[in-house]
């Protein structure tokens, strides 16, 4: 008697699936309406031409492209030994830049770039990778040059000569490089002052220099500094960075002076300053300076037969009550001097043989001696 009821229960289950069946069918219709209309394109834009570029900035473009052959990346290597196996590795240590200066193959760059360095391979604008020799170095102007050349060596279009003595600041200046490993990088900017010194510990001030806040970030010691004209005036050397990156203050050591050290270090693999034959010392120098309040570079030694003893410079002496001061030195040419770095530095500015005036202060009393410079030994 009951059977019959499954009859709704039935039509129920195929009105539902019915129903579903719509539902999706209804969705479908309006997901083919939607995916056939057509996409908003939006406003078709056409290309503006860009015309000539300025006069400035194709001056730039072919500075560049003059300057680049000449530019190389510097990648160095040091030998380290293994404490437990004594086995000897070579790792990279460093990278910089420098710049071709000769037929030859001689390449210019800064000492701390090869500095501790055991071997080094320059890699030049045409994808050439060429291992260098270390020729000669004077840590005291940071420059060194190295050697690629060999038989059947092809050096590139070299970067031409310059001055650095008429520069003035204010104007232009283009530094190439490779900082942070970014090969033949090329930032602009101007000269921002001039005869800048750098402070070494133990040596000569590193002076005369160039600052530029043209970008210089490490990679880029050993590239050239080139004024508008793209000719060499500098060979970038240093930053000002309280974070190791651009802050915008560069220094260059000037091209005046890289023509006068470089010829020499390639001639005789190192380079002889003029000297008066004297020994002082910047440590027992700053003593005296604070013992007796007098600004200047004590003697402490005279070389016997040197033009300081011929000049009747004399040097301090020890008695029972300490040391006595003889001659201080207080000024090279009229340029005062207070520092052993700094009266090294402005020797530096003459050569072998020629004559200087150096002023000194013994007892309370000013004198003025003329004596010619000899080879530093």
């Amino acid at each position: 008697m009951n059977a019959p009821a499954s009859a709704p229960v039935k039509t129920s289950a195929v009105l539902l699936v019915l129903l579903i069946v719509g539902n999706v069918m209804l969705l479908l219709a309006v997901a083919a309406l939607l995916f056939t209309q057509p996409a908003d394109q939006g406003e078709t834009r056409l290309v503006t031409p860009r015309g000539a570029l300025g006069s400035d900035e194709q001056a730039t473009i072919d500075l560049f492209r003059s300057a680049r052959e000449s530019v190389v990346s510097i990648a160095t290597r040091q030998r380290v030994a293994d404490v437990w196996s004594r086995n000897v590795y070579s790792v990279p240590r460093g990278s910089g830049s420098g710049l071709i200066w000769d037929e030859a193959g001689h390449v210019v760059t800064n000492w701390h770039v090869i500095e501790g360095a055991s071997e080094a391979q320059v890699q030049l604008a045409d994808g050439r990778e060429l291992s260098a020799r270390l020729i000669g170095a004077s840590p005291q102007h940071d420059l060194a040059v190295l050697r690629i050349g060999g038989a059947g060596f092809a050096a590139p279009a070299r970067i031409p000569i310059g001055t650095s003595e008429d520069l003035q600041v204010g104007q232009g200046v283009f530094a190439i490089g490779n900082p942070f490993g970014l090969d033949w990088t090329l930032t602009r900017g101007i000269v921002s002052a001039l005869d800048r010194s750098l402070p070494r510990e133990n040596g000569a001030d590193i002076r005369a220099l160039i600052q530029t806040d043209a970008a210089i970030n490490p990679g880029n010691s050993g590239g050239p500094l080139l004024d508008s004209a793209g000719r060499l005036i500098g060979i970038n050397t240093a930053i000002y960075s309280p974070s190791g990156a651009s802050a915008g203050i560069g220094f260059a050591v000037p091209v005046d002076t890289v023509m006068r050290v470089v010829p020499q270090l390639i001639a005789e693999g190192r380079y002889v300053r003029p000297a008066l034959g004297i020994e002082s010392d910047e440590h027992f120098n700053a003593r005296l300076k604070r013992a007796s309040g007098v600004e200047g570079v004590f003697v402490l030694q005279v070389i016997p037969g040197s033009p300081a003893a011929r000049a009747g410079i004399e040097p301090a002496r020890r008695t029972r009550r300490g040391v006595v001061a003889g001659d201080v030195i207080t000024a090279i040419e009229g340029q005062p001097v207070t520092r052993v770095g700094e009266l090294l530095a402005r020797l530096d500015d003459f050569r072998i043989g020629e004559r200087v005036e150096v002023t000194l202060l013994r007892d309370g009393r000013r004198r003025t001696v003329s004596l010619a410079l000899e080879a530093d030994s």
